[in-house]
């Protein structure tokens, strides 16, 4: 589990090879630009990278999620915005395999899975972010139709996604009241409000979703009426082992960029990492990226033996981002002045990383769920 074998390891020459010759030209231009290219991203389902996990039947690779993990990693070491693109795509395909019906899977997963079709994921609203039940976007069934109306924030492929799964009110309040539903891009509408101008990700758009009156066919709600909920968190328990996969890219990354780096430079007629102050930073920064990285594999390979994965996944998600701030900044110490300019890649990485403690359920959503299943096993009968 924790040695990449040959075929992991053919996988992971692959990725970073095509992620390499389709991402980095651009990386630093498309950051300072604020440009999503969806060519790029078509060009990484070509590659076979946009499908990893879902099955061949539905026009995937057919592999695990330790694969998936092992190919996001590659990804974010050239480009954070795209790794996430990557992964936010999975979580369609995700909801799809588990709760789709067949006509849906037909539809829609091979479409995502090769990167003809972007996929986004509709959940947060303006006044529910980490409380995702109380959400107020409806959902009205009116004959062979659904009619849904609404908002939601800060959605990744916001504007330019082909598919969203949209979480919507179908019941009464909370949870339980939640269904989701298949909205295409196309749908009328359906349209993108204020694109958000983020610290990071910058080359990943993000933006508010309006839905007025957006009529969509009855055989587009996802799974059964008052499931959405249960739909969401089950996406977001393997987004999450995407999103440690891909903060552990980014700490990785930073290492290659200050090692050598101090390796080279010299004070005091010897190069810096001869110093402890520079050589032990250098030190906890390897060590944190391989224990996150063995966390996020390790939550991979308990989901792909059918485990219950849900706490370690949000234990490497937790313990992966928090690394990226972490390594990124003290990769930017170890480069001095110059990892504060533009001229090195270290000050896209650690405003890309910040976001990562964020996203698919903040990390203190992630110490919540970690504390309560401690609670559950150690409370005293």
């Amino acid at each position: 589990m924790f040695v990449l074998d040959d075929d992991l390891k053919e996988l992971q020459a692959a990725a970073r090879e095509a992620s390499q010759q389709i991402l980095a030209e651009t990386a630093r231009m498309a950051d300072e630009n604020e440009e999503f290219d969806k060519g790029l991203f078509t060009q990484l389902g070509e590659a076979g990278l946009c499908g990893i996990p879902t099955s061949e039947e539905l026009g995937g690779l057919g592999m695990g999620y330790l694969e998936y993990a092992v190919a996001l990693e590659e990804i974010a070491k050239v480009s954070a915005s795209y790794a996430v693109t990557v992964a936010v795509n999975g979580l369609p395909q995700i909801i799809l395999s588990q709760y789709g019906s067949r006509a849906q899977q037909e539809k829609y997963t091979s479409r995502l899975a090769a990167g003809e079709w972007l996929g986004a994921f509709a959940l947060s609203e303006v006044n529910s972010g980490s409380d995702a039940g109380s959400l107020k976007t409806t959902a009205v069934r009116d004959g062979d139709s659904w009619v849904l109306n609404g908002s939601k924030m800060w959605i990744t492929h916001g504007g330019v996604a082909d598919l969203y799964v949209v979480m919507a009110r179908t019941g009464g309040p909370g949870p339980r009241g939640v269904s989701a539903f298949l909205v295409e891009g196309s749908a009328v509408g359906l349209t993108a409000g204020k694109k958000e101008e983020k610290m990071g990700l910058r080359a990943s758009p993000t933006a508010e979703i309006l839905l007025e009156d957006v009529r969509i066919p009855y055989e587009n709600l996802v799974g059964k009426e008052g499931e959405g909920f249960k739909v969401a968190m089950s996406a977001l328990d393997s987004g999450r082992i995407t999103i440690g996969a891909s903060a552990v890219g980014v700490c990785q990354a930073a290492i290659e960029v200050a090692a050598p780096y101090a390796c080279q430079r010299e004070q005091f007629g010897k190069a810096i990492i001869d110093f402890q102050g520079v050589g032990f930073m250098l030190a906890d920064m390897a060590k944190r990226t391989e224990a996150s990285r063995l966390l996020v594999h390790k939550a991979a390979w308990m989901r792909d033996q059918g485990m219950d994965y849900s706490t370690i996944a949000a234990m490497a998600k937790c313990e992966a981002t928090d690394a990226s701030i972490a390594v990124t900044t003290d990769a930017v110490q170890v480069l001095g002045g110059n990892g504060y300019t533009r001229e090195y890649p270290l000050e896209r990485y650690m405003r890309d990383a910040k976001v990562m403690q964020i996203v698919e359920g903040t990390n203190q959503i992630q110490r919540l769920v970690i504390s309560r299943h401690i609670k559950r096993n150690y409370k005293p009968e």
